[in-house]
């Protein structure tokens, strides 16, 4: 008789429950069933196409090896027969050695049939992650201001890398499993239909109650793994430096003791519930597959014993056993396919929900490039609101002459960084306009536009490369001097000659191997070298020590000479040397005007004077009069 079958792959271990949790969807993937329709599978069908003789290989070479999976079996048949008519060896040894034959070329074949669906995966994934990067990129500002980065690395990375396993899960092995049932059903038909019969009505007895079973026992894993992430979830919030210190200072220890005792009772329980079923399933998925041999072997011995069917031998018995095994693994995957069908309906869905992001800021039709030799500012009764309902600027409207240097001051919220923003168009306007030298920056060729808008923000963002690959970022074919020449107008020319890597040197993730300071004048430096018509700041020195302050302070006034400039400003000397200052409040410019003029007149203005600037006068005031005194009476250290 034939030694009992070993449990089918996808049953051995603890961590697959019958065929394992991707053979069951979750209530949640249940509720967020995508809905299946023409579009969406021709959309699908869409990125498969180019490699549509591919598929043909891959087909092919799964039928093929189909076929080739019979020959064990029928091998098996013959050897078995052979040695009940106890005839001579050589046939014996011929069927052993064609055993390895075919067996061989099934794994070559099988070698070049994944080869080739490997290369076609990544040839998606590698069209699919360019489209959807290219897509991201041309996404406005307000999509990434809204959308959590998490997720924008998850559809980059995770779903797209999905689609791998979606092409080789879903299209491959539905392929394969379909040619290996129809060619096994064949042959158990050829072979002896009685046999072939009885073999398929028990195998329902092998798959039934693996999936009934499995479920319950996924079920109990998936709550006993609950009850792990509670206890996990205590463990770190009473056992952490700051947890520990709370649990003392309020002397919880006993209470929350009694809490994990509780969760850990519970989780106990649990898996002490799933382990028992576990073991059950294991003795009674032995004995049905026990059971389908045996009543196989029964019906081919009772034929054969009876006289009934001279034809039949043994060999033809065994060749049936084995048959009806080799169905069970691609029958049971078949009947999972709803499951895999509607998790890469679900992958392809999130992935084209990305895709079917519209970019609200688009190059016009036809683009225009004015000439900007007057590089005017105009807002002309500005609304906007990033979500309906919520309008954050209210009728904004004013003009920034060519050269000149206007300053916006106001409390946080109050609109002054998307005043800026919309110049180039990082945000469009709700209704109204924006003009740069006389023309709506909506009729702007976009690149042309932000080519000649300079803007020093109060985050710095340097890429983790050297300096000088983040200064080529605004001018890559700059020449050494110009580079040196903008280093020396942001005051940071000395400082990179310093360092013993000098221009090579690598700044570190978002530049945090450089000072605050040091960072701001980088980027200033990389706002020189770009050279542009425009200049736009939001000063970031408030959080800064003296010398760093004073040098960037220094840099900015270098290079706002001849430029029209927008500051949102945060100094005292930024705000008595701007042209005009505006006070903006809820979205509303309140007032206008020279800032000794402001002082007198706007009871809101003198409110951020006394406040904002006001503090920063008191402590330079005091800091002029120490170094003063430092200079007269120097201390030794």
């Amino acid at each position: 008789m034939r030694p009992m079958m070993p449990p089918p792959a996808g049953m051995r271990g603890p961590g697959r429950i019958g065929g394992g949790p991707r053979g069951f969807l979750t209530e949640e993937e249940k509720k967020q069933s995508p809905k299946v329709t023409k579009t969406l599978l021709k959309r699908i069908l869409g990125y498969l196409k180019p490699y549509k003789w591919q598929f043909a290989a891959v087909f092919a070479a799964l039928f093929v090896s189909a076929v080739l999976g019979l020959f064990p079996s029928i091998i098996t048949g013959k050897i078995v027969d052979a040695i009940v008519d106890g005839g001579q060896i050589a046939p014996l040894v011929r069927l052993v050695i064609l055993a390895f034959v075919v067996m061989a070329a099934a794994q070559i074949i099988s070698v070049l049939e994944q080869y080739i669906n490997s290369w076609i995966s990544q040839k998606i994934i590698y069209d699919m992650r360019n489209q959807m990067y290219d897509h991201l990129q041309h996404m406005s500002h307000a999509f990434f201001t809204n959308e959590k980065q998490g997720d924008i690395i998850t559809r980059m990375n995770s779903d797209i890398n999905g689609v791998s396993s979606v092409i080789s899960v879903i299209l491959t092995s539905f392929v394969s499993n379909i040619l290996t049932v129809i060619t096994s059903v064949f042959y158990l038909f050829y072979t002896d239909w009685r046999l072939a019969i009885v073999g398929l009505i028990v195998l329902p007895l092998l798959i039934l109650p693996t999936k009934s079973v499995g479920k319950k026992r996924w079920e109990l894993v998936s709550k006993a793994q609950e009850k792990q992430d509670e206890l996990n979830q205590h463990v770190d919030e009473t056992l952490s430096v700051s947890g520990s210190m709370l649990v003392k200072l309020f002397t919880k220890e006993k209470t929350e003791y009694e809490k994990f005792r509780k969760i850990n009772d519970e989780a106990t329980k649990v898996t002490i519930k799933e382990q028992r079923a576990s073991s059950w399933f294991h003795v009674f998925l032995g004995m049905f597959i026990q059971i389908a041999p045996l009543l196989i072997y029964f019906a081919g011995g009772f034929l054969v014993i009876s006289h009934i069917d001279t034809g039949l031998t043994v060999g033809d018995i065994a060749v049936v056993v084995a048959l009806v095994n080799r169905l069970y693994q691609p029958v049971r995957q078949l009947l999972d396919l709803q499951v895999d069908f509607v998790r890469s309906l679900a992958l392809f869905t999130r992935i084209f929900e990305y895709f079917d992001r519209k970019c609200d800021i688009e190059n016009p039709e036809n683009p225009i490039k004015p000439p900007l030799n007057n590089s005017s500012i105009e807002f002309s009764n500005v609304h906007f609101s990033y979500e309906p309902g919520n309008e954050i600027l209210k009728g904004i409207s004013f003009f920034v002459p060519n050269g000149k240097m206007y300053a916006l001051v106001g409390t946080s919220g109050a609109g002054k960084s998307t005043i800026i923003g919309m110049i180039p168009r990082l945000y469009d306007v709700t209704s109204g306009s924006v003009k740069v030298a006389g023309e709506d920056v909506r009729n702007f060729d976009l690149a042309y536009l932000r080519t000649n808008i300079g803007i020093v923000t109060q985050d710095t963002y340097l890429f983790n490369g050297t300096i000088l690959e983040n200064l080529l970022y605004a001018k890559p074919g700059a020449t050494r001097e110009e580079i040196e020449n903008a280093c020396k107008v942001a005051n940071i020319y000395d400082f990179i000659l310093g360092l013993p890597q000098k221009f090579d040197t690598v700044v570190g993730n978002r530049g945090l191997k450089l000072s605050g300071g040091e960072k701001q004048r980088v980027s200033i430096a990389r706002v020189v070298l770009k050279n542009p018509k425009i200049l736009i700041l939001d000063e970031a020195t408030s959080s800064l020590d003296s010398i760093s302050e004073s040098l960037i302070q220094a840099a900015l006034n270098s290079i706002m000479v001849g430029r029209t400039s927008l500051v949102i400003a945060h100094r005292l000397s930024t705000v008595i040397a701007a042209d005009k200052i505006m006070v903006i409040e809820n979205g509303v410019i309140t007032e206008t005007g020279a800032h000794a003029e402001l002082v007198k007149v706007s009871p809101k203005y003198k409110l951020l004077y006394e406040t904002q600037f006001k503090k920063v006068i008191d402590y330079e005031t005091h800091r002029e009069e120490i170094s003063q005194i430092e200079e007269i009476s120097p201390i030794s250290h």
